[in-house]
């Protein structure tokens, strides 16, 4: 990944927030001082939490106050958990890792914060086993917390020990999902849990819990410490805030980027990005990673952030954004992303597990010239009687991914299919 260029405002990606494990450094620039404030209100720190309309950056942008509210009235059974969760695995996005290697005692303090403001003495950090550099840094940083008069300063406000776990992952794209990282904690194999109930009632050990991604939990600290008017503030209208993008694919500068919420894709393509490689133009930007959907040059000029996009029928995701130039086929990189989510399906759903692999040997079939009419049409159909058929998001993403390439490149789905020879059964040539 390239240097990344200086950017105003930065809060996530600051100087004084990037030292690494050095956490005597860290303290010297104002690290840890939203822990007294957490301690002391913790009913103004959601407060300010929700009027900052801070939302879940881990894909979903559900707002975070309303988790942790539920969390906060509930009574402990016997803890409360907070789980920041680091699963980070979909292709393209690469954000977490970074928070996690060079910031993580923003991570920690982020994560403890949280804990004060909802009431939870057990804070799991829940890291992609495949990050070795995230994990190194962490169990430094932790050990350090462990000793530290931060940690006990939030046990005494708890009024019990504060326990500060690193669980490693399974390494599976599944175990990112919520109720699929407690089944790893409690030492089983990630598969998604039916809803009701939700982790807020009945989570890690039967327990109340809080699941958030680490780029949220990272800017919890800051808005403890500055307040919601402030970080409202950072965005361009109307996005509120600043957000971490994972820039990647067809662009002279790839990387992790912390823009104004609200800052225009042309401005993160061309100005941060620096354009696209060789100079050639756009055609495509799967959005929010490949579980998400497809912009195109007629939507440069939007603003980066939920409603926004929501609004064209898209999605911020996580923010990831690969981009795509001309004269990349378009049916051969859904079918790539289609292989990945076949590959990473749990299996215990029936319609995500016969559902991912038909639709990925359908888009085989028709990217190395096998293709025929009737696949098209069962794609179709998959794509309409999928989303909301598994007990997690996965399918759902599998399903916009197809949908939003059909919306805006059906053509090259024709054309493919329109190439094969006819012993395959594809269109003739008479």
């Amino acid at each position: 990944m390239d240097e990344m260029k200086p950017q105003t405002p930065q809060v996530l990606l600051h100087p004084d927030q990037r030292v690494g494990a050095n956490m005597a450094r860290w303290r010297k620039s104002g690290g840890g001082d939203a822990i007294s404030i957490a301690a002391g209100n913790p009913d103004r720190v959601r407060e300010q939490v929700r009027l900052a309309e801070l939302r879940g950056l881990g894909g979903s942008g559900f707002p975070a106050w309303r988790k942790w509210e539920a969390v906060a009235a509930e009574k402990p059974n016997p803890d409360k958990y907070v789980v920041v969760n680091g699963n980070e695995d979909e292709p393209g996005t690469f954000k977490d890792r970074l928070l996690l290697e060079e910031t993580p005692h923003q991570v920690i303090e982020g994560a403890v914060v949280t804990a004060l403001a909802v009431g939870a003495n057990r804070v799991v950090f829940y890291v992609n086993p495949d990050l070795s550099r995230s994990l190194a840094a962490m169990r430094i940083a932790l050990e350090q917390w462990k000793t530290s008069d931060l940690t006990a300063q939030a046990s005494t406000a708890l009024g019990k020990p504060l326990d500060l776990l690193l669980c490693p992952g399974s390494g599976h794209y599944i175990g990112g999902e919520e109720t699929a990282a407690m089944e790893w904690i409690e030492g089983r194999f990630p598969f998604p849990r039916g809803k009701p109930p939700y982790p807020a009632q009945s989570g890690i050990k039967g327990c109340p819990t809080l699941i958030n991604n680490v780029e949220t939990l990272a800017y919890v600290s800051h808005i403890a410490k500055h307040g919601a008017d402030w970080f409202r503030a950072l965005g361009k209208a109307p996005g509120l805030g600043t957000k971490l993008y994972s820039l990647s694919g067809d662009v002279l500068y790839p990387g992790v980027f912390e823009l104004p919420k609200g800052t225009s894709l042309r401005e993160l393509v061309y100005t941060h990005g620096g354009g696209l490689l060789s100079g050639k133009p756009l055609k495509a930007v799967f959005t929010g990673g490949p579980s998400s959907t497809l912009l195109t040059p007629a939507d440069l000029d939007v603003a980066l952030d939920f409603d926004s996009l929501r609004a064209r029928g898209s999605s911020l995701g996580t923010g990831a954004m690969i981009v795509i130039s001309e004269g990349t086929g378009i049916v051969k990189r859904v079918a790539e992303y289609e292989r990945f989510f076949a590959h990473s399906s749990c299996g215990q759903c029936n319609s995500c597990k016969t559902g991912t692999a038909t639709m990925s040997q359908l888009l085989d079939r028709i990217d190395t010239g096998r293709g025929t009419e009737s696949d098209l049409s069962i794609l179709k159909n998959l794509c309409a009687m999928l989303p909301n058929s598994g007990r997690c998001h996965l399918v759902n993403g599998a399903a916009m991914l197809l949908d939003s390439a059909f919306r805006h490149f059906h053509d090259e789905f024709v054309q493919a299919v329109a190439r094969a020879p006819a012993r395959f059964g594809g269109a003739s040539r008479g």
